[in-house]
């Protein structure tokens, strides 16, 4: 069962949704829209130059990831991405965190120095990497490619924003990790730079 978790605020599992999850494969997945808008006084900081690596056959998950990352994007198109040590590194420490305290909730923008952020967590071994992924590029089907935030046909970013990010078309680069807690896997992607501008279309 996948269940999306719109809004990113805090939730401490086992307490606030507690009659959910004892449900068998719970699953939800988080989305951060807190993006830079296009014009700003003032612009922050670069993020540091990309360390692309080659996917390797023992890494499942960076395999699997980018391959649908890139999957995704080809069909609207746009470059692929290549994967970012960088990126990867900051995705697996936040992962962790998120699986040592088992909230789950975006990590403040200033911790991200523009990286945009996708999140997913579900039941500990109840999901492989292509189902996790597939949650966020399954909101292919409501997305409009019309400028941020009113790129959904429902009139709900929220049920897209992780697709739009993935499909971004200046964002170049993907890392990701995962982390567990006793009951639940923590999936984190970072993206640079990061998508959702607002005023911005995805492509």
């Amino acid at each position: 069962m996948f269940i999306s978790y719109r809004y990113g605020a805090a939730r401490r599992l086992g307490e606030v949704v507690r009659s959910h999850l004892i449900m068998s494969g719970l699953a939800w997945a988080s989305l951060d829209f807190a993006i830079a808008p296009a014009a700003r006084a003032a612009e922050p900081a670069p993020p540091a130059p990309v360390q692309p690596v080659a996917p390797s056959a023992d890494d499942p998950l960076r395999g699997t990831m980018l391959a649908m990352h890139n999957a995704t994007r080809a069909r609207v198109g746009v470059p692929p991405l290549a994967w970012d040590a960088t990126l990867a590194e900051a995705a697996r420490s936040y992962a962790e965190d998120m699986a040592r305290t088992d909230v789950f909730r975006h990590s403040p923008p200033s911790m991200r120095r523009g990286q945009g952020e996708n999140l997913w967590v579900g039941s500990r071994g109840a999901y492989d990497y292509a189902a996790m992924a597939t949650a966020w590029t399954d909101e292919a089907r409501l997305f409009v490619n019309q400028p941020t935030p009113m790129f959904s046909i429902t009139g709900h970013w929220q049920d897209v924003g992780h697709y739009s990010q993935i499909v971004w078309r200046s964002t170049t680069a993907l890392g990701c990790a995962m982390a567990s807690s006793a009951s639940f896997d923590y999936v984190v992607c970072r993206y640079g730079p990061a998508g959702n501008v607002i005023g911005r279309t995805a492509f």
